[in-house]
Parts: C-alpha cells; structure tokens; sequence
C-alpha cells in the first residue's frame, strides 16, 4: 500500500525545518477517539475546543490532546486529566503539569503571557508546578487526521510505553504527516521524523543531559521554518549540543509565511541570524526549493503537491571581538 510516508521516503526528502511552530505548547489529556480536528471532534466539550482555538490565537501558544498509547475505548467517563505547558525558548525552557477535572478551567489562563513564557498563569488556575519526571516524548497517532500517523505512529507508541518510557504519550497534531512517525520531545520542543524507538530513547536521554540529537531533528518549534534550517545548520557546522546554546536573535526576509506564494515567482530567502550564549554569531542564507518529483503531501490529498524546503545557501561566522571569523559552507 503506498502512502504519503513512503512516497517521502523513497524520494528523500529532507527532514530538516518541517517542524511546527509554537513558542508554548499546551497539552490536554483527552482519552477516547479523536477526529480530525481533534480539539472539537474528540469527547472533549466542541464548544471548549473551539474556545481554545479562539483565545490562542496569535499568541504563540499551540494547543494538542494526549493520550496514553494503546486502546482508546469509546467511553465518556469524567476524569482527573493531566495538562501539561511547555516553553520552548532557549534561556526560558521550562515544563509544568498539573492535574485538573475541568478542563474548561484553561480558559482562564492568560494564553498572551503563556506565549511569552511566563507560566504564573498555569501555576495559580491550575495549581500548577514544575514537570520533574521524564521528559515527554509526544507521538503523533492521529489516522483520522492521516492514516500514515496511525499506520506508523501508534505502533511506536505502543512500543515505547512497552518500555517503560515514562513519558509517553499519543498526540493529536504535529503537522508533517508524510514523515510519520513524527515526535516532539518537551521541554526543549525539537520535533523528529521517520522516528523510531532506539533513536526516540537516545533523543530522551540527550534531554535529561541538556542536549539535542540531530538525526531524524525536523527542527525547534519555538522558531519558524527558515529559522529552525538556520539553527540546525548552525549546530551542524560547528558540533554544539547544547539544547539552549544557541538562539535565533533575527531573522530578516519576506513577512509572509515561509510556504506563501511570492507575487514574482522568485523563490523567497531569509538572513538568519543566529546567537551562541558564549558570544559568537553566524549569519546564515535560506532559501526555499520545492521538493520534486511531485507526491502526495497526506494521504487524503486528492492532488499531488511539492512541497516547500527550507535550503541552507551558506553559514558564515561573524566577527566577535576577540574571536577570529571562520566560514562553512
């Protein structure tokens, strides 16, 4: 059976900078069957869902259900809920939980602040705290959204929480279905593709010790794509591990979307520049490419699509007093 997954595979097609984009996260445990928009097509209130989608709009803050990996019995009994946050900055990380049996209570939390990473919001309407268990591994298992995250997602899962891996959970929503499985890993909020589990445990063992694992990385969720390219260039010429070592402190280009349409034609770039916290700074050129031959972007698409890439032109160091410049390519 050909999938969009497998089209992605066979042609190659790069992971890098396909991450989703959310400086927050917020999580909301919803058991039972999702839909495809899961937040108003699940046993979760419809007008609850619709609510959160309103308040956090344009604030930065991206909202998703989990649920426990295995079966998902079609069952409307209350109960106490995990709601976990996450802030995905780097020099401002950090992942809360708490507990709650009303879920409409969210709607209280100040969803601005939460986008700039001030969590007093979560901690006092929820009773909040901070997440000092095992960082959570999300798998994207949605098949109503794309049968390819369920095909692929809920096997990874399962196989996880098989393993005792604490902080697994089922998400349902990280975008890029075509690189199934797809996996976010909090608090730092890098995102991975065509994951599996030996390489999910070495990511979660590389959070405990504050560092990031590139293979299979689509890219940091707290900046946009052209950023993210930026970031992981950057972490690739010069070997930094170091989760919150580097930040992207501008980013210089065309306003709109990195996906949208340009009115000439010409393909789009952006100058990313990116921050070490011990002083450097490198300049980076992104430019967006198509992915060719053309293929199925989901599997319900009923065209097929080439799908915008994010492709890293050059990578030069700037000049730091004290420091002498090096440039990559």
């Amino acid at each position: 059976m050909s999938t969009c997954a497998t089209a992605s595979r066979q042609f190659g097609e790069p992971l890098s900078a396909t991450a989703p984009t959310a400086t927050t996260w917020l999580l909301l445990e919803q058991p039972g069957p999702w839909g495809a928009k899961a937040l108003t097509s699940s046993h979760l209130d419809p007008a609850l869902g619709r609510a959160l989608e309103r308040a956090t709009r344009g604030t930065g803050v991206r909202v998703a259900l989990i649920r426990r990996p295995g079966r998902h019995a079609d069952c409307h009994t209350p109960s106490v809920r995990h709601v976990y946050a996450a802030h995905t900055v780097p020099g401002s990380t950090w992942l809360r939980g708490a507990l709650t049996a009303a879920p409409e209570h969210l709607l209280d939390l100040d969803f601005a602040a939460l986008g700039r990473g001030e969590h007093h919001t979560f901690d006092a309407v929820l009773t909040g705290g901070p997440h000092t268990a095992d960082p959570l591994a999300l798998v994207c298992t949605n098949g109503k959204r794309d049968r390819c995250c369920a095909l692929l997602g809920r096997p990874l899962a399962a196989e996880l929480a098989s393993c005792a891996v604490r902080g697994a959970w089922e998400v349902s929503h990280l975008g890029g279905h075509r690189f199934s499985p797809t996996l976010l890993v909090l608090p730092y909020g890098y995102a991975y593709g065509r994951a599996e589990a030996h390489a999910v445990m070495e990511a979660l063992h590389g959070v405990r010790e504050g560092r990031v694992v590139l293979d299979g990385c689509r890219g940091r969720t707290a900046w946009e794509r052209p950023a993210q390219a930026a970031e992981l260039a950057v972490r690739e010429a010069t070997g930094e591990y170091r989760a919150d070592a580097l930040t992207v402190v501008r980013t210089d280009g065309p306003a709109a979307a990195p996906d949208a349409p340009v009115a000439d034609g010409s393909p789009p770039y952006w100058d990313v520049t990116v921050a070490h916290v011990d002083g450097r700074r490198w300049h980076v050129t992104v430019a967006r490419g198509a992915a060719e031959p053309p293929r199925p972007e989901s599997c319900g698409a009923s065209v097929l699509g080439t799908p915008a890439r994010m492709d890293v032109r050059a990578v030069r160091e700037l000049s730091v007093p004290g420091t002498a410049p090096g440039a990559h390519r």
